[in-house]
């Protein structure tokens, strides 16, 4: 079992569930997020990341890169996905 989470900006942004959304859509992030402001919400979290320069599966032809999360003992990929959706609006200040 990996050890790590990997989180594309898509998850938190994408408008529909085929376009990448992984989060229901009253937690959808409203605006473009970027990589550090995903990995400045991790680190705020608890959990250790670091940026990664990969494609997305579903557009390969634009590299924008990932956040490799750590694994927290208990913490799936939904649940983390949920807490920073919940902490980037948060830090924004929108609603």
């Amino acid at each position: 079992m990996p050890d790590h989470i990997y989180v594309y900006p898509e998850y938190l942004t994408g408008a529909s569930r085929a376009g990448g959304r992984r989060v229901p859509k009253g937690m959808l992030v409203p605006r473009e997020v970027t990589l550090e402001e995903l990995l400045a919400t991790a680190q705020k979290l608890g959990f250790e990341a670091e940026i990664e320069t990969k494609h997305y599966p579903r557009d390969f032809f634009e590299e924008r890169g990932r956040l490799k999360v750590k694994k927290a003992k208990g913490t799936t990929k939904t649940a983390l996905l949920r807490r920073l959706a919940q902490a980037v609006v948060a830090s924004r200040g929108t609603a």
